[in-house]
Parts: C-alpha cells; structure tokens; sequence
C-alpha cells in the first residue's frame, strides 16, 4: 500500500473453523470416515479484517464472541495480526460461533455456520463504538452478522465519510433500501442470482443490482475471473491460475484486499487485479486466516503479471 496507512472498519463474524479433509463429500445418510483434522480461526469478518491488515491497513473490528477458550483464541490471533479487536465484544450468554468446514480432494469446501454470539451483535453495539470510525476511508461487512447490525455500521461508516462495502455473504434476500446503503456490492454468481431473484449473465445481473443503488457491483466468477459494473461500465479480470488446496477464506482474501485497493485509491483494474491475486494466492494454502496472503507476497505473486 502506497504512503500512510488507511484505515478499514470490518463489522462482521469471528468463528472457530473445525475442518476435516475428505476424498470426497458424502451423499444424504453416508458416514464416511475423513483425514485429518484442524482447528482454524476463521468467520468471514475477521478473515476479512485480517486479510487487510497483512496487506498493510490499519484494521478495525467489529464484532462478538462468546466468554471461552475459543472466543479468546480468535481475539488473541486477531490482535497478533495487528488488528485492533478494541471493539470485539464478548457475550455471557452465547458460545463463540464455530464453523464446521469439510475440505475434498479438489480444494472445495462444504461449510455450515453455527453462529453462536455473533447473531447477537446488534444496532444499539455498532452505534456505542462510533468512535471506531474517526478517519476510516472503507467500511467493510458481510451478512454473517445482523442486518440491523450491518446497516448501522453502514450508516455510521457514510457519515464518516468512509466507502461502504457489502459482501452479500452467505446469500440472502435484501431490500432495495439496504442494498442503497452501500457504495459497493460484492457477490458470486450465486449471490447475485439470489440477490436479483433470477438467473442471468454475471454482467446482466450486475447492471440489475446496481440499478438497486451500488454505485459499483463486483461479482467473483471463479475460474472466469471478476467483473466489476462502475457506473454503467464493465470491466473485467481474468482469473490467475494456481494448484488449488483448499477453497477456504479466498473469498475473503478477494474481498480485503479489494477494500484494501479502494482505500489505497487505486483504479479498478489495480483493485480487482489484486483482489484476484490474494484469493487465488489463500487457494495454494490450507485454514482460513493461515491462507491470507500479506503484502509481500501479493507484490512478489503480481510482480511478473500485472
């Protein structure tokens, strides 16, 4: 990143990742007996929060845990990474959500979220830490969190004057009035199908979601690549080919390091170049936030291609 560092706010989840390798995933009613097994933190906020911070940001989070070993673990690694986890609170009454993750022979992923104290963060929290927001030049959410919680935070970010990203993820219907509250809509294919309520091109379904209020819709087309509709105009990136590990977390890699290339400033081609790059990068590495590149590693991976 070029000059100070700038500021990114992530509002968002904090899971424990409970990951077990497959050869393959099992049918409805099969036991199949798996690989090893690890432990990863993880949940797409702090993967998020962490992915910028390794790129270079001053990164902040928002978010809850529960009182436990595991909700200490995640606070802990978040502030090894030089996350300021200041405004992560922890819930007396809910356990730290977990993430069961099942990882095959190709690198997919099959997960399921059990949110624990994360669905408890909510509009009245994110208003009380307002002051998180002094100087942020991005805002960054997904949908693992409250929506009433995730909108606050917009809110807050717009009146600090900070670029709000949403990372529609995990899919979900949303109003028009809440898709207006961000400055840029990041989904896959699948996300935005759901989002515009039918099936279409990536670029079709794009224009369709920014008419809703994003001034600019991302969509992550996997191995096609990304695109990016900016005020009525495409442009596109090709995917960077790697031997895939383990799927885990490149989509979060995407996304922080496109947060991170907004809040540099940097042209849209630059952003989605190095967006594209971290998350194929996180796909050559087993976990979630062990996957996440830093900012040596994306300069020397771009370095012969960009």
């Amino acid at each position: 990143m070029s000059g100070a560092r700038p500021t990114i706010v992530v509002l968002g989840s904090l899971n424990m990742d409970l990951v077990v390798r497959v050869q393959r995933f099992p049918e409805p009613g099969e036991t199949l007996l798996g690989g090893g097994f690890a432990t990863f933190p993880g949940g797409k906020g702090a993967n998020q929060a962490v992915a910028a911070a390794r790129l270079g940001a001053n990164a902040r989070m928002l978010g809850c845990v529960g009182d436990d070993a595991y909700g200490r673990e995640l606070v802990a690694g978040l502030r090894r990474d030089g996350v300021d986890a200041s405004r992560v609170s922890s819930s007396s009454t809910a356990p730290t959500g977990v993430a069961v993750i099942t990882v095959d022979a190709r690198g997919e992923n099959h997960i399921v979220v059990a949110s624990g104290a994360n669905a408890t963060l909510d509009a009245r929290a994110v208003e009380s830490a307002h002051d998180a927001f002094d100087g942020a030049r991005v805002f960054l959410a997904q949908l693992e969190t409250p929506l009433a919680a995730v909108l606050a935070g917009a809110r807050a970010a717009r009146a600090a004057g900070a670029v709000a990203i949403l990372n529609a993820a995990p899919a979900q219907e949303l109003s028009d009035d809440a898709l207006a509250a961000f400055d840029v809509l990041v989904v896959n294919e699948h996300e935005a199908a759901l989002l515009a309520g039918r099936s279409a091109e990536p670029e079709a379904l794009a224009r369709e979601l920014a008419r809703r209020g994003p001034r600019a819709v991302v969509v992550t087309l996997g191995a096609a690549g990304a695109l990016v509709l900016v005020e009525g105009r495409p442009e596109r990136c090709a995917a960077f080919a790697v031997e895939v590990r383990d799927a885990t977390a490149a989509g979060d890699a995407f996304v922080g390091a496109l947060a991170c290339a907004l809040a540099d400033r940097a042209p849209w081609s630059m952003a989605l170049a190095r967006a594209s790059a971290a998350g194929a990068l996180a796909c050559t590495r087993p976990g979630a936030q062990p996957s996440l590149p830093n900012a040596d590693e994306l300069r020397d991976f771009l370095t012969p291609r960009v």
